[in-house]
């Protein structure tokens, strides 16, 4: 996408901020064109002033289909003349959709914002929020988003989430998951829920990990990951695997010489049954390979074929993972 600095010309510098955001939401950006939109971003104080208006009325309601974005936005290169248009185009929508729902006068400020936010098995979601973080849930999720002048809080409830937490070093970004709690300044992490444990695994930044009843924090740079278990006692930090972890967000389940236990576990985090492994014998045979989690049954056809099981099905509908005869 061809931007030009033009903090000079107001129209102009709108009119690039709602090609931006209309395409990120529409998510239609490559990785270089990510780093551009955010070396765009701080380039100039008028280039995030226009992006946040755009940012706070899509967060006032969340209701407006990505498919009236992904219409808007059809030519990565948005021709000049058109782009006014497509800025009030974009705002009108938004406007529009809050007004209909009586929610223009309680649109949210970075400041006082409240949220909850969820899904459901299969489901993945992105939210914007009004500072300008992100947040990707997981199937089987659920969020509360609680943000006040000296301090931005999640609590996740229930799931996994990645987090691209906007820059701001007056108000830590700290998310509650069981008997954990990170904090950072900015940076992008995925946390994940499994009753009041808690994994933390950091891509990019820095984070503070600390436990319920543990006094001293574990700090987390770039490829590194800590547990947080149900008594709130934090691991010492190790090298993981970030890719492999957060490959849910492009559908897939990678399993880098995973026990069958473990990979029968988080199999069952996309079933509506869980998967079982009939012996300990068996959970511990290991596994390499790739799935995609929304065709898991793919899996089970393939584990007879790699590894010495069979698949039978329980009276109650779940599948159970047995030694070949």
């Amino acid at each position: 996408m061809e931007t030009r600095d033009c903090t000079g010309d107001s129209a102009s510098v709108r009119d690039a901020a709602a090609s931006w955001f209309a395409r990120q939401q529409a998510q239609t950006l490559s990785a270089a064109e990510q780093a551009e939109l955010a070396a765009w971003r701080l380039q100039h104080a008028a280039h995030e002033a226009e992006y946040q208006w755009l940012v706070n009325l899509w967060s006032a309601t969340e209701l407006l289909p990505k498919a009236r974005l992904q219409a808007l936005c059809e030519s990565p290169a948005v021709p000049v003349k058109h782009r006014s248009l497509l800025r009030y185009a974009v705002a009108a929508s938004v406007l529009a959709v809050a007004a209909g729902a009586g929610l223009w006068m309680q649109a949210p400020s970075s400041a006082g914002y409240r949220g909850e936010f969820s899904t459901v098995l299969g489901e993945r979601r992105e939210i914007t929020l009004p500072d300008g973080s992100s947040i990707e849930l997981n199937g089987r999720s659920r969020v509360r988003v609680h943000f006040e002048h000296q301090q931005r809080k999640v609590d996740l409830e229930q799931g996994e989430a990645m987090f691209s937490v906007a820059v701001d070093r007056d108000r830590p970004f700290v998310v509650q998951a069981g008997a954990g709690q990170v904090t950072v300044t900015g940076t992008r992490f995925d946390v994940r829920r499994d009753g009041d444990e808690a994994q933390v695994a950091v891509e990019s930044g820095h984070v503070r990990v600390q436990g319920a009843s543990a006094p001293e924090a574990v700090n987390l740079t770039a490829g590194l990951g800590t547990l947080v278990d149900a008594r709130g006692r934090v691991a010492a930090a190790r090298p993981v695997d970030t890719q492999a972890l957060t490959a849910w967000r492009k559908g897939q389940l990678v399993f880098n010489d995973a026990t069958l236990g473990e990979v029968a576990a988080e199999v069952s985090r996309y079933r509506e049954q869980p998967l079982h492994v009939s012996s300990p014998a068996l959970a511990r045979l290991r596994v390499s390979s790739v799935f995609k989690t929304d065709d898991t049954d793919a899996l089970l056809k393939a584990l007879p074929r790699i590894l010495p099981v069979a698949i039978q099905t329980r009276a109650d509908g779940s599948q159970e993972i047995i030694a070949r005869k």
